[in-house]
Parts: C-alpha cells; sequence; structure tokens
C-alpha cells in the first residue's frame, strides 16, 4: 500500500501558506502580536509582519515572504509501503515557508524586513516538527505523482482532488502544506482548529485524496469498504483524555481517519500510526474510560495465554508476505482489517468468516500457499500461520504438544490434518465426511456454564469454537470473541487436559480419575459438543467409561485436529490417533488400533494391551477391567 495513503485517510497537520484571496480573515495564533492570543507572542504590532513585509521581504519570494527560512536537512517519511520518493524541499517553496517556525530550528521574529522581534511564551511542543518528519505526512514529492489503488483517480489523471469544494488541492501538481491548511483562517473547521481548509469531521479532508470506493483491476484498495467498517460508524463519545489521543471530535466516527492515524510526529511513524501495531489498538480496546460506552477489554486477554506480539525480529510490516515464514507474530492487524471490519451482532455458522475480520487476508487451504484476499473463511486467515509457513516453533508457554503415533511430518501444519482426504478431521475445513454414527454429537453446542445451549450445531466448526477466549460473549461470558488469550493451554476456550508420561508406555503423570464431568472439569471442551453422558455410556466405544473413570484424557487416544496421514495400524476413524509420548509398543509389535474389535496392540500406563490375547503387566485391578472391557 501507498504511505502516501497512509493505511488510512490521514489530514495534513502542517501551517501552511495560502496564496487564494479569503474572505473574513482570522488568523487567530498565527496573530503573533500583542493581544493575539497566540502562546508565543510581540510587543510588536502588525499580525501580517512576522510573516510578511510589503517591502524587502525575502527576494524572489511570494508572497512578500519576512521570516528567516531554514537551512535543515530533513530526514523524510519512508515506508516498505511507499510508492513516492521524497525530495527535499527546495527554499522558498510553499512548505518550507511553514517549516521556517514549524521546524524549531529559526526562533518565529526572525525577519528579514526588520531583524529579530523580541518574543516571549513558546509554541506547543506538538506544533514543533524539527528535522526528523519520517512521522510526518510527506509532501513534496518527486513529480510526477505515482497512482496507486487507494488515492482518488483524479488526483494523477486531472491534477486535482476529489474534494467536492474544491477547497483541498494540489499545489503546483503536488501535495503541499496549504494545500489542506489555510494559514489566515484558523477556524473553517470549528471544531478542529488547525487552520484546516474545509471541515475535517468523518475524515472529510481526508477523504479529498483517498478514495476507499475505488476499484482498479488487479490492485487491492486497502481502505475498501471504509464507509461501512465499525470505525467509520462508531458512536462511541471520546473522552476529553481520548480526544487528545484521537483527535478534536466528540465521536469516534467524527474522528474517523485520525482516531488511529496521527499526521505529525507520529509515535509509529509508517502509516503514521499512533501507536505501532497493535499499540494503536490500545486508546480504545484497552478498557478504561477513554470512549463511552466503553468496549471489551481485549488487551487483558494478551495477559493469559495470548497469541504473540510482535518482539525482536519478529516484527510485523505492512509489506510483509501473507504467508508468515521465518516471522511469526500475531498483532491485531494480521487478524483484523481496521479500514473494513464491523461489529459482530449476531454469531453465524461456520465457516464463513465473521465481519469482525472482514477484508482480511488469508492462505488458500487446497495448497497452502495461495493468497485470498479477502479471506472468505475464518480458517484462511489462521492459515497465514498454522498451515506451509516454515519456521514454526513449538512454544513452551502454551502447554504441552502431544506426538502423534501417525504424523504426516509437520505437526504444526494443520492443512493435512483438515483435509478432506483425512480418514477423520474436526469439521473445519470440510463438512464431516465419516459414514460413523456419532451418537454423542449434541443437537447445539452448550455454553460456558456447560448447562445452556448457544449456537446451534452446524455442518462445520470454527477454529474459534475450540480456540477463543475463556470469557468470551458467544457462549456466555462477557469478555471479547477470538482467540486472543485464554487462561487454559493452547489459547483454548475450556479446560482440555492431556495426559503426559515421564516416557512412553510408562505410568501417566496426570490422571483424573472420579471424574468431574462438569463445565469445571477436565473434559469441558469436549463437553462443549459431545454429550459426556453419552460418552460414559459408551454408545460409542465401549471402553470409555472404563478409562474416563481411571482418569485418564482423550489426548491419549485421540487427536484434537484430525489424521494427518494413514497407516495399515491406526486406521484414524474416530479421530484415534495415540499420543506417542504416552504410549508405547508391545516389544516388537507396533502400536495398533481395531475399530471393529473394539482393540489396542500398545503398552500404556505400564500395562500391555495385546488385542483380545492374554496381556501382561503389573495393574491395579481397575485397569485389569478396562482391558477385558477392550
Amino acid at each position: 500500500m501507498n504511505s502516501r495513503s497512509l493505511c488510512a485517510c490521514v489530514a495534513l497537520g502542517f501551517a501552511g501558506v495560502s496564496w487564494a484571496q479569503t474572505t473574513g480573515e482570522a488568523i487567530g495564533v498565527h496573530n503573533l502580536g500583542p493581544g493575539g492570543g497566540s502562546p508565543l507572542s510581540a510587543g510588536v504590532g502588525g499580525a501580517c509582519t512576522y510573516c510578511h513585509a510589503p517591502h524587502s521581504g525575502i527576494g524572489g519570494i511570494t508572497p512578500l515572504w519576512n521570516q528567516q527560512l531554514s537551512n535543515q536537512v530533513y530526514n523524510l517519511y519512508t515506508s516498505t509501503t511507499d510508492l513516492e520518493k521524497g525530495t527535499q524541499p527546495t527554499p522558498g517553496s510553499p512548505s518550507t515557508l511553514c517549516l521556517s517556525c514549524h521546524d524549531g530550528s529559526i526562533a518565529p521574529g526572525q525577519t528579514a524586513a526588520y531583524g529579530k522581534i523580541p518574543m516571549s511564551g513558546g509554541m506547543k511542543s506538538a506544533d514543533v516538527f524539527g528535522s526528523n518528519l519520517t512521522g510526518d505526512h510527506p509532501t513534496t514529492m518527486a513529480l510526477p505523482l505515482k497512482d496507486s489503488p487507494d488515492l482518488a483517480a483524479s488526483i494523477v489523471a486531472q491534477g486535482k482532488t476529489a474534494d467536492p469544494t474544491g477547497a483541498v488541492h494540489l499545489v503546483n501538481g503536488n501535495v503541499e502544506c496549504n494545500g489542506c491548511h489555510n494559514p489566515h483562517v484558523q477556524a473553517i473547521d470549528s471544531i478542529s482548529q488547525n487552520f484546516l481548509v474545509r471541515d475535517s469531521s468523518s475524515g472529510q479532508l481526508c477523504l479529498a485524496c483517498h478514495d476507499p470506493n475505488r476499484v482498479t483491476t488487479g490492485q487491492i484498495n486497502p481502505i475498501a469498504q471504509w464507509s461501512g467498517s465499525a470505525h467509520a460508524a462508531a458512536t462511541n463519545t471520546t473522552s476529553t483524555q481520548a480526544i487528545s489521543l484521537v483527535g478534536g471530535y466528540q465521536t469516534v466516527a467524527k474522528n474517523a481517519c485520525n482516531s488511529c492515524h496521527q499526521v505529525h510526529n507520529a509515535p509509529g511513524a509508517s502509516r503514521l500510526l499512533r501507536g505501532a501495531n497493535e499499540q494503536d489498538c490500545i486508546n480504545c480496546h484497552a478498557g478504561g474510560s477513554n470512549i463511552s460506552p466503553a468496549i471489551p477489554n481485549v488487551y487483558s486477554e494478551f495477559n493469559k495465554i495470548g497469541h504473540p506480539f510482535p518482539a525482536g525480529n519478529n516484527l510485523h510490516d505492512a509489506a510483509e508476505p501473507a504467508l508468515l515464514n521465518q516471522n511469526r507474530h500475531a498483532t491485531c492487524v494480521d487478524c483484523h482489517n481496521p479500514h473494513a471490519s464491523q461489529q459482530v451482532l449476531s454469531f453465524t455458522p461456520a465457516p464463513n468468516i465473521r465481519i469482525s475480520q472482514t477484508g482480511i487476508a488469508g492462505i488458500s487451504s487446497s495448497d497452502g500457499v495461495t493468497v485470498m484476499t479477502p479471506s472468505v473463511n475464518q480458517y484462511d486467515n489462521c492459515l497465514r500461520c498454522h498451515g506451509t509457513s516454515t519456521g514454526k516453533v513449538v512454544n513452551p508457554v502454551y502447554g504441552y504438544l502431544p506426538t502423534r503415533v501417525v504424523s504426516a511430518g509437520d505437526p504444526l501444519n494443520l492443512i493435512p490434518q483438515f483435509a478432506l482426504t483425512a480418514t477423520s478431521s474436526h469439521p473445519v475445513m470440510h463438512v464431516e465426511n465419516s459414514a460413523l454414527p456419532q451418537p454423542s454429537l449434541l443437537s447445539a453446542m452448550l455454553n460456558l456454564d456447560g448447562v445452556t445451549q448457544g449456537r446451534s450445531m452446524g455442518s462445520q466448526i470454527f477454529c474459534t469454537d475450540c480456540h477463543n477466549s475463556d470469557d468470551n460473549r458467544e457462549f456466555g461470558g462477557a469478555g471479547p470473541n477470538g482467540p486472543h488469550g485464554s487462561k487454559f493451554s493452547h489459547i483454548l476456550e475450556r479446560r482440555y487436559e492431556i495426559s503426559q508420561a515421564v516416557a512412553p508406555g510408562q505410568s501417566i503423570s496426570n490422571l483424573f480419575p472420579t471424574p468431574d464431568l462438569s463445565a469445571a472439569g477436565p473434559y469441558a471442551l469436549c463437553g462443549k459438543c459431545h454429550s459426556l453422558t453419552q460418552i460414559m455410556a459408551n454408545t460409542s466405544f465401549s471402553g470409555h467409561s472404563s478409562h474416563i473413570n481411571q482418569g485418564f484424557s482423550c489426548s491419549a487416544c485421540h487427536t484434537a485436529h484430525g489424521m494427518g496421514a494413514t497407516s495399515a495400524n491406526i486406521t484414524g476413524e474416530r479421530l484415534v490417533n495415540f499420543d506417542g509420548n504416552v504410549v508405547a509398543p508391545t516389544g516388537a509389535t507396533p502400536i495398533s488400533y481395531s475399530r471393529a474389535t473394539n482393540s489396542c496392540t500398545l503398552t500404556c500406563h505400564n500395562y500391555v494391551h495385546n488385542g483380545p490375547a492374554q496381556q501382561t503387566g503389573a495393574m491395579a485391578k481397575p485397569v485389569s477391567n478396562l482391558r477385558s472391557r477392550k
């Protein structure tokens, strides 16, 4: 995306110069004379003389310029999405007239015609830009201007903006300070009194140059669907503190582009963000009283087990490819497009992406590399990191990861595990294709209380039906939806214990005998969709109740996603794929499972299962009963 386009519409904030005739001039704080109301003033009358001289101004510069010009060499705005090349402004060009005061290198009152006029007070720090303009909207770009899909077509084609009033304009075919600012009239916009050439509420000043409705063949408009987005429509009022953070208007919608972008001295310099990446969202999405009514506190979720923020050499950049090879992170804009995202008011069935992720990029599950912009299904977006991308790691913070006996090679590549060719899988990327009955499957998912019914059970499920905030509002909580963070391992919505052993086949270290089948128990996540009463009644497998009563977890025998490969010994029906860290072969005999005979051949918990044949091993009597049931 063009950095000139800024990932959003942002308004120029330089104090500029206009050559156009103005009526009823009211120069406001630009009147540096006595009683002018400026924080910087002098005792010499004549408001105009601080910038202009009727005679003997700086030669060759109109309009009769009087303030000494700066000799600064500026560090210009750049970004990885910038299509333009910035140029050092030529002394005497419109923007340098503004910078003669606003870069802070020459004190106001250093006049050409009258010498140094003593001044008192000082400029506000926000109005001093220095020589580092990397956090300021670019001006004086190399001509001709380059087109981009989010610019108004008329800018390059006709050399004019799309402002219907004509107030926002190019200067000599370029972007200059006075294209958006009239230095002689401070309050054309009565709320944002920054010498703007027109009312800028609802992003009108920005939309003069940046067009979210423009469609160009083969190109993506990064601000498409802005007009229908949550940020463009939000009526939440902004507090006094928030006004200083997001602009001068009273609601998020009125602040519009300025809610996220800061035109001068922007902390997140690239694309002029108010805070780099996720920090740009924190003003509104971290609770508190910045806006009213308050919205769910997403940032509190990241204090739990959450997706990793960019850090070190793992930083996010808007120009990075959709497939995140060797660069795994999860900032807000990896999963949400702030220009298109809409508020979720109803919870639609899977697999289509929720409107909170409208316009976000993804990866096709068909090959794991084809970029989809925008994503169609929720899992498309997840596959940016959880598919074929290289450099994936097992991060201990997320908890223990089972090692499946049958594996497709990369245990973190979810595409083969959910593929249509998988022997069995949870129906995420396709409709369930198993011919086997599923007597435990509920008609509706249960809410977090484990009792009341939530969304109806459809033919497919979302990734977020399992990986979700533990207090999400979709299933009865009060917190935000989505896999931002959870108190449970692997960012799981509910408790899901995973059996572990000190060595394959040896004693399992975390048994849960006399199981708690409530919403607080170790089977809570599975109980969201499956009737634990039916499981304990052995309606689908004769050994369920005996395993569970002795405290084994589902993960000892079942993979949670699907079968990414096939095996002659383990067919993978009903997601049966043992954890190789828990079970071991019986001597030279490989681990196997037969659904037809409900029998296993393996060593588990120091006990040898050898199909229906005689078995050996020192076990307590309840486990012997387990063997006989198998």
